[in-house]
């Protein structure tokens, strides 16, 4: 099946300690850290494609654009969605959201590209065998 507009998912999970803003380092509170948030909302659109990829391909995210708008504290559970806005060659574009128990958590749009693995796996050791250099 190919890739169309309209196409979604959502993930589950409930907020642990790892996941907060103290543990990834990115604030000092113990509730839901951005980061992780957008963790969610990533892994939700990897999840709304992954099945109707062919073989051989995946996604990489390549750009992501969210507010943060409320906290959710530890133990609460939140879902994550990602729906398929937008397909144009490789480029796919998701809007994404999380909601907790209580409401809206945050929401904003997604960027991936459909990969091809092999291609993939060899421009990185390229980039490793040159140091990261782009200068060869």
């Amino acid at each position: 099946m190919a890739l169309e507009a309209g196409m979604w998912a959502e993930t589950e999970i409930v907020v642990t300690d790892a996941m907060t803003a103290a543990a990834v380092g990115s604030g000092l509170v113990a509730g839901l850290s951005t980061p992780s948030m957008i963790g969610l909302m990533e892994g939700a659109a990897v999840k709304a494609v992954s099945a109707h990829l062919e073989a051989g391909t995946s996604t990489v995210g390549s750009r992501i654009d969210v507010a943060h708008l409320a906290p959710t504290p530890v133990g609460m559970s939140v879902r994550a969605r990602a729906v398929l806005d937008v397909v144009e060659g490789r480029r796919l574009v998701f809007s994404v959201s999380v909601a907790d128990e209580v409401g809206e958590v945050g929401r904003g749009t997604h960027e991936r590209f459909v990969i091809d693995l092999a291609r993939f796996a060899q421009r990185m050791n390229e980039r490793l065998a040159t140091g990261g250099s782009e200068d060869t």
